[in-house]
C-alpha cells in the first residue's frame, strides 16, 4: 500500500494569537513550509516579519525567543492569525496556495471588542482576506514580509509603520 504524497497533504493555519486587548489584528495566508515545520508563526529566518512588527511596536522581538515575541505582541495590543485556514500547496508560496478553505474572519474580528484594523501580510492575504472582510475595522494591505517578496527592507518598513496609528 503507498502512502499519500506528502507534498500533496492538506496544510493548516495555526491557532490565533490574541486576546480581549486586540486592537490589531495582522493576517498573513497560510505557514510556510518553515514555520510548519517548526509550529511557530513566521519561522523562516529570512522572513523580515518580526524586524518589521518589532519597528512598529518599538521592541527587538528578533532578539527573544518565540513565547516572548508571542507575549510581547499581545502586551502591545497586536494578535496575529491567517486567512486561510487550510489549502493544498507544494512549497511555502502564497501562489501555489489551492483548493483553500477560509478561516472564520467576520465572525472572529467581530468577537475582538478593542479590534481597529485588520492588516493583511502580503498580496494573497489581502485578496482572500478582502472578500471575507467586507465590513468591520480598517483594512489594510502591506508588503508581504517574505523574502520571496524583493522589496527592499526600508520600503517595505515606510509601509508598516502606519499600523502604529492603531494601537495609541
Amino acid at each position: 500500500m503507498s502512502r499519500p504524497d506528502p507534498v500533496d497533504a492538506r496544510k493548516s493555519s495555526f491557532d490565533a494569537v490574541v486576546d480581549e486587548r486586540t486592537r490589531l489584528l495582522v493576517l498573513g495566508s497560510l505557514p510556510g513550509e518553515a514555520s510548519l515545520a517548526r509550529s511557530q508563526y513566521y519561522a523562516h529566518p529570512q522572513n523580515q516579519f518580526w524586524r518589521l512588527i518589532g519597528a512598529v511596536v518599538g521592541r527587538d522581538l528578533v532578539a527573544l525567543s518565540y513565547e516572548e515575541r508571542l507575549r510581547a505582541l499581545l502586551k502591545s495590543g497586536v494578535g496575529l492569525w491567517d486567512v486561510v485556514r487550510s489549502a493544498r500547496r507544494t512549497g511555502s508560496l502564497d501562489t501555489a496556495i489551492r483548493d483553500h478553505e477560509p478561516n472564520a474572519l467576520p465572525d472572529f474580528c467581530a468577537a475582538l471588542p478593542e479590534l481597529r484594523a485588520v492588516a493583511f501580510n502580503g498580496g494573497k492575504a489581502s485578496a482572500l482576506g478582502r472578500k471575507a472582510l467586507t465590513e468591520g475595522p480598517c483594512l489594510i494591505t502591506l508588503p508581504s514580509s517574505s523574502p520571496a517578496h524583493t522589496m527592499a527592507y526600508e520600503r517595505k518598513l515606510a509601509q508598516w509603520l502606519q499600523l502604529r496609528a492603531y494601537l495609541n
